[in-house]
């Protein structure tokens, strides 16, 4: 079996919904964290992380629009709602880092209007350690730097949006 990432609130290069926009510069969604679930981990998944991230971004390096890491290894999805502030929804002992929002939570799609079409990249991927070894003010960078060095393997699942 391969390891999948899959929504019920879009498909892959879909469009994402308007739950799944950012409330906040003008952009007019609700800010919601789609509901995730995957199957298929590699033998040896001692936990998962999870990045969203926008490659279209016109800053030179992208945005970080979510990053969740310490998901135990008998977690197979994330509810709908689960990227608040306070995380309560997500599987116990998964961390919420930051975002280039600058807050740790889910932040939706928020294009510049009339910058095209941008890619929404939602990567889980299964590592060979319990926990990642990052302080609580890490960057997304910094998260990602250390999971890449405990990755057994990832599933990708790509959105799209506009305005």
């Amino acid at each position: 079996m391969s390891f999948v990432l899959r929504s019920s609130n879009f498909g892959d290069q879909q469009v994402l919904p308007l739950d799944q926009v950012h409330h906040a510069m003008g952009a007019g969604g609700k800010n919601v964290s789609p509901e995730l679930h995957w199957e298929g981990a590699p033998a040896g998944t001692r936990s998962f992380a999870l990045t969203c991230y926008d490659p279209d971004a016109p800053t030179g390096s992208g945005w970080w629009h979510w990053v969740v890491y310490d998901i135990p290894a008998n977690a197979t999805s994330l509810p709908q709602g689960a990227g608040t502030p306070d995380g309560k929804s997500l599987p116990a002992g998964s961390k919420q880092g930051r975002t280039d929002f600058g807050t740790r939570e889910y932040g939706g799609a928020a294009p510049p209007p009339g910058h095209g079409v941008h890619r929404y990249v939602f990567t889980l991927y299964a590592l060979n350690v319990d926990k990642l070894d990052v302080p609580d003010d890490a960057s997304a960078a910094l998260v990602g730097f250390m999971i890449h060095f405990a990755k057994l393997g990832e599933a990708k699942l790509t959105a799209t949006y506009q305005r």
